[in-house]
């Protein structure tokens, strides 16, 4: 399988040929709504904490006493019964747990499927290198601008939000500070690739693909 390897310049720098059994699986959506739903399940935190009758302040006095008054008998105005009261039964933070186990094999394999549509659908590019000068945001815009000029990708530009994903091989501050200010991009390292970020960007660009060691998507 091969694809266009394109300079920053947006001209064609060659071809490379992509692994077939990453890129070129058929597309699985029960597997990928399963692997995904739980991975943004597992993501999820407890916010909401009610506090019982034990942790609401005040209430350390008996309201009236038990019997002789007509009314019904009480122990505490921090009761559940009464407004400022304790909640009974309230979602607790250290009692929730949204985790839900995916396998390591399951997500690789969600992986390998989004990876291969994207594929399918002209939404990965292929860019030999990125060379910036100096880390600034103009230099990036003007790389940028030219690579959205290929035929398929002006939504690099023209999407105000999740339009692409800068994929590096490994740590690059240098690309990282210059892309900082684009709010519609992420950088990102190939080893940190996961279904769900996949999913939420419409394009992948992938730097330097010559030097990027497929296998390790296992």
């Amino acid at each position: 399988m091969e694809s266009i390897v394109y300079n920053q310049k947006g001209e064609e720098a060659g071809k490379i040929k992509l692994p077939a059994e990453i890129f070129g699986v058929p597309w699985n959506s029960d597997l990928v709504h399963q692997v995904v739903s739980s991975m943004i399940e597992s993501a999820r935190k407890p916010y909401a904490h009610t506090k019982n009758r034990g942790e609401v302040r005040g209430g350390g006095k008996k309201p009236w006493q038990q019997k002789g008054t007509g009314r019904a008998r009480h122990g505490s105005i921090r009761s559940p019964l009464w407004s400022g009261g304790g909640v009974a039964h309230g979602p607790r933070q250290n009692e929730e747990n949204f985790y839900r186990k995916v396998n390591k094999k399951m997500k690789v394999a969600a992986l390998r499927a989004i990876l291969s549509a994207k594929v399918r659908d002209g939404e990965i590019l292929l860019v030999e290198d990125i060379a910036l000068k100096e880390p600034r945001t103009r230099e990036a815009k003007a790389i940028v601008v030219a690579l959205s000029k290929i035929k398929g990708f002006s939504g690099l530009l023209a999407k105000k939000n999740n339009a692409a994903i800068v994929v590096l091989p490994a740590k690059d501050e240098k690309i990282g500070r210059a892309l900082s200010n684009f709010s519609n991009l992420a950088v990102m390292e190939t080893r940190n690739l996961n279904p769900v970020a996949l999913l939420n960007y419409k394009f992948l660009m992938f730097v330097k693909p010559q030097t990027i060691v497929w296998p390790t998507l296992k």
